[in-house]
């Protein structure tokens, strides 16, 4: 079930007044910043753990049969990496319309290194929302996300880029390489199934 959020996160006055904000990315928006930025830089929060735990309606899967993709769940002692882009307060709205199905604005701290950091803004499915998934083996997960594809493209393709951009961040996510692991499986055994189905038609 797919829930729109835009008319909640328009409601947000936390920045109203400042010029610029920063935005935290943990899931597409690493390696998909279809938005204007001012400047981008590598970054973390803490407290938060990256889980393929919402369900996709929208982008990565139909109504009928929704993919997964990631959201935070909050997690004692976790660091999730990720890439922050600081942006004006204009992006706001492509932000809600591209996050509409069940993500909140939140505030929270972002950390640049070990010293600096910076109050600003990240995007979060909880588990009230209608579209959440919740939890499951990574092999369920992987299951899902292989059948599953919408308007913005396969859900493994989501999959994918995002290991291998928190690959390029020198990050190492157990949970989103395993999910990777059994997929990449998947797809060797669909591309032998439909070799030995093709050769047993010539």
């Amino acid at each position: 079930m797919s829930v729109n959020t835009i008319s909640i996160n328009q409601q947000m006055a936390h920045f109203e007044g400042q010029d610029s904000v920063w935005l935290f990315g943990y899931g597409s928006i690493i390696f998909k910043a279809d938005f204007p930025f001012i400047e981008r830089r590598p970054a973390h929060i803490v407290g938060w753990a990256r889980r393929f735990w919402q369900g996709s309606h929208d982008h990565r899967g139909t109504a009928e049969a929704p993919g997964r993709v990631v959201t935070l769940v909050p997690q004692a002692g976790a660091t999730c990496c990720g890439m922050a882009y600081l942006i004006t307060p204009e992006v706001f709205a492509h932000l809600d319309h591209r996050e509409k199905n069940g993500y909140l604005r939140l505030v929270t701290d972002i950390h640049f290194g070990d010293a600096e950091k910076a109050e600003g803004l990240i995007y979060i499915a909880s588990e009230e929302n209608a579209a959440f998934a919740g939890p499951a083996s990574e092999k369920e997960i992987a299951r899902q996300i292989f059948r599953a594809a919408g308007p913005s493209g396969r859900n493994s393709e989501y999959l994918l880029l995002l290991a291998q951009a928190l690959r390029e961040l020198g990050t190492d996510d157990a949970h989103v390489f395993e999910i990777e692991k059994h997929l990449l499986q998947l797809e060797r055994e669909a591309a032998a199934e439909h070799q030995t189905a093709g050769g047993n038609g010539a």
